[in-house]
């Protein structure tokens, strides 16, 4: 079986099970559409993909039913039944196990996780050997729209490579998966993006390209700077102690709404 053969058979999987996630999906189905038997499907989709079909498709459910939490309004059983899932417990325990956290809980305090953000595969073995395919000589031109955009002030959560200067030397660095926790993150204004940073703000042994978000300025992360700043300045010798940070670890809490960011950090008393 031609390499190329697999790539379009597991890209029609792909597509039939992007169009019907919201039905029952079956290997037959995925076979059908592939135009191979179910067993020779399953083996070329794991291969390409690294995932059996069940997996992929329980994955990708999970990611699009977090989405649907991490924007409101919906009820964690609708959701469930949405994504075909038969309980409420059921889809309880899965989306616990994928994300680390429960539905409901993840619905109220929108925590980033790390969804599952599959790449179409035909695309991806386009883009690295885009040279060496017959059809990209055969490509007409195509048309270019150019716009201005002005966007607000904000800040920028990003994830730095070593040495990477585009997408896929970035997914030797880091992994594929920083795209999933970005999109998770309910303040972004935008989409998660690859950015080229100019040389001003490339920090020292770290990568041209990164990929982050775009948040307000008043993102929540600004509250944990307020803190270090009060920590610095306060003077714990008021009630009888010094900071005494080579005695032990500084940790943080879990940012949760209810409660704020919270920090510690160890003190020596000036009694002993």
């Amino acid at each position: 079986m031609e390499r190329w053969d697999k790539i379009n058979a597991v890209q029609k999987m792909q597509d039939y099970v992007e169009t019907h996630l919201h039905e029952p999906i079956t290997l037959k189905n995925l076979a059908d559409a592939a135009g191979y038997s179910p067993w020779h499907a399953a083996k070329i989709f794991k291969e390409l993909l690294g995932k059996t079909p069940f997996e992929y498709v329980r994955a990708l459910r999970l990611s699009k039913a977090a989405m649907v939490l991490r924007d409101g309004g919906e009820r964690v059983v609708d959701v469930a039944f949405d994504f075909v899932f038969d309980t409420h417990e059921g889809f309880t325990k899965a989306f616990s196990k994928e994300f680390g956290i429960s539905p409901k809980r993840y619905s109220k305090e929108k925590k980033p996780v790390k969804l599952f953000m599959p790449t179409r595969i035909r695309d991806y073995y386009l883009m690295i050997q885009k040279g060496d395919l017959k059809m990209e000589k055969e490509r007409k031109a195509s048309t270019v729209f150019v716009q201005v955009v002005e966007r607000p002030e904000r800040k920028l959560i990003l994830l730095r490579g070593i040495k990477a200067t585009h997408y896929f030397e970035y997914c030797e660095e880091v992994g594929c998966d920083v795209w999933g926790i970005l999109s998770s993150i309910s303040e972004a204004l935008f989409e998660p993006a690859g950015f080229w940073l100019p040389k001003h703000l490339i920090a020292e042994g770290t990568s041209q390209y990164v990929q982050g978000v775009e948040v307000p300025l008043d993102y929540q992360g600004e509250a944990i700077e307020d803190l270090w700043k009060v920590m610095n300045e306060y003077d714990p010798k008021l009630y009888g102690f010094t900071y005494a940070d080579e005695d032990g670890p500084r940790f943080q809490l879990e940012p949760q709404g209810f409660r704020g960011y919270i920090e510690g950090r160890p003190v020596r008393s000036l009694l002993k």
